[in-house]
């Protein structure tokens, strides 16, 4: 009797394709398409695959290890799957982030929010911050620098932009059922205080909710076509709302606010962990209440020093604002007069002009990056 032969050995492109069916599930695409997979080596029943992961860490570790024996391991042939697990490098771990990137681009639901518009998330680690302050103020400042602006409080629960704009009108809805942004100061404005009976009205909403209310704000609000920014006031902290705007709005680009104290610092660095974790850049951190410059010029740092310049080297990003404390932003804020635009030559006005051009200036407007832009404006200047 003849003895029964072994099935042959799997090919390289077999191996491959048996590891697409291994998905990241942090990153929710497959260990290919992610560049994930050093190498892979086949001899005698025995395939080695190389595994790189984004730190030695990964918690995910461990079930990519068994998802890729457990694929691969179900090939023809192979009596034995070796992992070689690796940890990335600094430039492979960016080209995994762009790559990540570009699958939930292509993965994203579609909203109203132009895909041409620059949306800037403004997030904090903790509330008190001055975060819907600096939304509000670089929503203005931008729009004074020639650009159409919308602004989105998706601080659900804690809405403070309509009083910070001096605002009282109500949300719409057109004939085609979308809603219809609130013009206030020259920017579009969607909050859910513009929608609730007033402004002291408590929004008991959870988990699922939130989530499904950003998603309205995006999907059902009929926002400018020619929208060059949207600026959207992030509730603090890591929760639902931060998670959706990562899947809903992939192009989003973070900015985070903090005060000088270390341990609001420290705080900050979790929503930007949670940033990265979500594949979002992080644009700069903006050092809120940075100091105070009584009548006879004196300073005080009230709050301390260095936290945002610690805060910034520690996530690698530029320090792109220094905020002072200044009695106009709180009055401005009660009287929906924003200091960068009503108080322009005050300290905060000035510091806010300033961060809003340093911004524009790091986040074009999308069309200024193409060819034609570029050619445009050297034309112009000839």
């Amino acid at each position: 009797m003849s003895p029964v032969a072994s099935p042959p050995m799997p090919t390289t492109e077999d191996v491959y394709a048996a590891l697409r069916g291994v998905i990241d599930p942090e990153l929710g695409s497959d260990v290919v398409d992610l560049g994930m997979v050093t190498h892979v080596d086949i001899a005698d029943g025995t395939v080695e695959v190389g595994i790189a992961l984004t730190i030695a860490e990964c918690p995910m570790r461990g079930q990519i290890d068994a998802e890729t024996r457990r694929k691969v391991g179900a090939l023809p042939g192979v009596e034995t799957v070796e992992v070689v697990t690796t940890a990335m490098t600094k430039r492979q771990r960016s080209e995994l982030m762009e790559t990540a990137r570009l699958r939930a681009r292509e993965r994203a639901e579609p909203t109203r929010v132009p895909t041409s518009t620059r949306v800037l998330a403004i997030a904090s680690g903790k509330g008190g911050v001055g975060k819907s302050t600096t939304s509000v103020n670089l929503a203005v400042g931008i729009a004074d620098l020639g650009f159409r602006v919308g602004i989105l409080d998706a601080d659900i629960w804690g809405f403070s932009i309509p009083r910070m704009l001096g605002t009282t009108d109500r949300i719409e809805a057109g004939e085609d059922k979308l809603m219809i942004p609130v013009e206030a100061q020259g920017l579009q404005v969607v909050s859910t205080g513009l929608i609730t009976d007033d402004e002291g009205t408590a929004l008991m909403w959870r988990g699922l909710m939130l989530s499904k209310a950003l998603e309205q704000f995006l999907t059902q609000v009929k926002w400018a076509d020619d929208l060059d920014y949207l600026v959207i006031d992030m509730p603090p902290g890591t929760g639902d709302i931060q998670m959706a705007l990562s899947r809903l709005l992939p192009q989003a680009e973070m900015v985070v606010v903090t005060t000088p104290q270390q341990t609001a610092q420290k705080v900050a660095v979790r929503v930007a962990d949670m940033a990265r974790r979500s594949h979002m850049p992080i644009v700069g951190v903006v050092e809120n209440m940075s100091s105070f410059v009584c009548d006879h010029g004196q300073t005080y740092e009230l709050f301390g020093s260095g936290g945002g310049e610690q805060l910034a080297e520690q996530l690698a990003v530029p320090l792109v604002g220094q905020i002072p404390l200044d009695t106009s932003l709180v009055s401005g804020g009660d009287e929906g007069t924003p200091a960068a635009r009503h108080v322009a030559d005050g300290p905060a006005g000035v510091a806010y002009r300033t961060l809003a051009a340093e911004l524009v200036r790091l986040v074009p407007p999308l069309e200024d990056e193409t060819c034609v832009g570029r050619m445009a404006k050297l034309l112009e200047a000839m």
